[in-house]
């Protein structure tokens, strides 16, 4: 066993960094907080004070001005916007910004809540957190509300998002009416299934290789104070799957429908709607700071089912916004890597107000052998298949990687124009499967597992969520995704030379050098 202190100053603090990062993340609560209470005090005002929507177009005029300003430098070099790459929530490592013209995007605001046309109207860097916080107290929400706080609106766009609703509303894509962009010209383009049809259904997916996005208009719904929710443990992925297959197909289905798989043999459905009253005995506030994680609370549901039964129904109902997010405090089941502890009794009264630490800011103090380490060592992947091939996923996740536990996630995908056209034999009720943790098969490789489980789900007619790594070869991601609508849009709003390509922008050996079609002409 190699000695850290034998490597010099640099080698033991990357030993310390790696065994004992809890100590460093702990430093990092009270500072995530403190950004947390700014950042909301801040748009409470703005929003209150209505100011937003008055400094929108100046906010978009200094876009326009960049974007103007590149083109008269006569820069080869593509453009991208200028957020850090250690402030996203994907873990891509985005050195590429380096290489490129960066654009300052400061657009974080919601500028107008319309309840009689029913839509919200925001900037890109709103996010999760900031709007279910406003909608919220107004009593809406927006139809498919992705759980993690700090995903923002242009994320979800330009990626793509999806929650418990799926099922009922499809991806987030599909309950945004209308894009607003800078183009590669300067020129401002609002997009909508009326006005520019082709480039509204080309924006989803892109990875901001369009256009710059300003601001996009999304559907509304009214909603209620609490969640009532319905857990169903069971000790069957047979039965499991049989459960969520009635759920969905059911004339009227529940408002909400997820299950975490915890082994190869058991599993908690979950089914709720919202619900203005609760029974007070049965109201669990999930979302402070005392209570157990999430799914460790699901879990529990498998050990309460008598005699390992399955299908045995415990009821209780939930605040809305704790439901909403409640994976945030523990990051889904990430942060029991980061803190072992941190879900002891002890540790949630007394620092549990504390948690989470900011994504953004555990990116931004990783040294080199934690980011090596999650290279080599773990597994951060979103896989959607159809409903028919989930067994087989399931299956296949477990001889390949064996991480528990695994987010099933159902999701509607209808048949329309876009990178996600399907197959008109392939029914349109899909699953999302989420594969977060450290794998437990020795023979665990990054890439050659990852290829392996792209292969399978190209084989099924599937995709693979972009915001993680990729090592689909070009030919491979053509398959994949249908590109004809987006290259078509690429020359019509001349992006060759002002963006890279999407595949240039996801694939991890590809971003390393980002390649460009040299035969691709320049912009005038």
């Amino acid at each position: 066993m190699s000695n850290p202190f034998h490597g010099g100053s640099d080698a033991l603090l990357e030993h310390v960094m790696l065994h004992y990062r809890w100590i460093f993340v702990m430093f990092l609560l009270p500072i995530s907080m403190l950004y947390d209470i700014y950042f909301y005090a801040r748009n409470y005002v703005v929003f209150k004070l209505s100011s937003a929507p008055n400094q929108h177009p100046r906010k978009v005029k200094k876009v326009q001005q960049q974007v103007l300003d590149w083109i008269k430098s006569g820069s080869t070099k593509p453009m991208c916007t200028a957020r850090p790459g250690w402030q996203t929530i994907s873990l891509q490592n985005m050195v590429y910004k380096k290489r490129m013209s960066q654009i300052k995007i400061e657009l974080v605001d919601i500028l107008e809540v319309n309840t009689e046309q029913r839509y919200v109207r925001c900037e890109p860097l709103v996010s999760m957190g900031q709007l279910s916080h406003t909608l919220s107290q107004l009593g809406w929400t927006i139809p498919i509300l992705p759980e993690l706080d700090d995903l923002t609106v242009g994320g979800l766009v330009m990626g793509t998002g999806i929650e418990t609703s799926s099922h009922k509303y499809g991806l987030f894509q599909h309950i945004c009416q209308e894009y607003e962009l800078v183009m590669a010209d300067g020129s401002v383009i609002v997009c909508s299934e009326e006005e520019n049809q082709d480039l509204f259904y080309a924006v989803p997916w892109s990875y901001g290789t369009l256009g710059f996005l300003v601001s996009v208009k999304i559907k509304i719904v009214p909603s209620k104070q609490f969640v009532h929710i319905n857990y169903f443990p069971m000790h069957s992925m047979q039965q499991a799957i049989e459960l969520l297959r009635s759920s969905l197909s059911s004339e009227n289905p529940d408002e909400f429908i997820e299950c975490l798989v915890f082994s190869k043999d058991t599993a908690v459905v979950m089914t709720a709607n919202f619900s203005d009253k609760c029974d007070s005995k049965k109201l669990n506030r999930i979302g402070r700071w005392f209570k157990p994680w999430f799914f460790k609370h699901v879990e529990c549901m498998l050990k309460k089912s008598r005699d390992g039964v399955s299908g045995v129904v415990c009821e209780e109902w939930i605040p809305l916004r704790d439901y909403y997010h409640r994976h945030s405090r523990s990051i889904f089941w990430e942060i029991q890597d980061i803190i072992p502890f941190g879900n002891n009794i002890l540790f949630r009264y007394v620092f549990g107000w504390l948690i989470p630490p900011k994504i953004s800011l555990l990116k931004l103090t990783q040294g080199k052998t934690i980011k090596r380490l999650y290279e080599q060592h773990h597994m951060v992947q979103d896989m959607l298949v159809p409903l028919e091939s989930l067994q087989r996923s399931l299956d296949m996740f477990e001889e390949q990687v064996s991480i528990y536990p695994l987010w099933i996630c159902p999701f509607k995908l209808p048949n329309n124009l876009g990178m996600l056209r399907t197959d008109d034999k392939i029914p349109d009720m899909f699953v999302d499967i989420g594969v977060y943790g450290v794998p437990k098969r020795d023979s665990f490789d990054a890439v050659q597992t990852t290829r392996t489980v792209e292969e399978f789900v190209r084989r099924e007619k599937g995709f693979q969520m972009l915001y993680a790594d990729s090592y689909l070869t070009r030919e491979e991601f053509s398959t994949m995704f249908d590109l004809d609508l987006y290259s078509e849009m690429r020359e019509k709003y001349r992006c060759q030379n002002a963006f890279p390509h999407v595949y240039d922008k996801i694939n991890k050996h590809a971003r390393s050098t980002l390649n460009l079609d040299p035969k691709l002409k320049k912009i005038e």
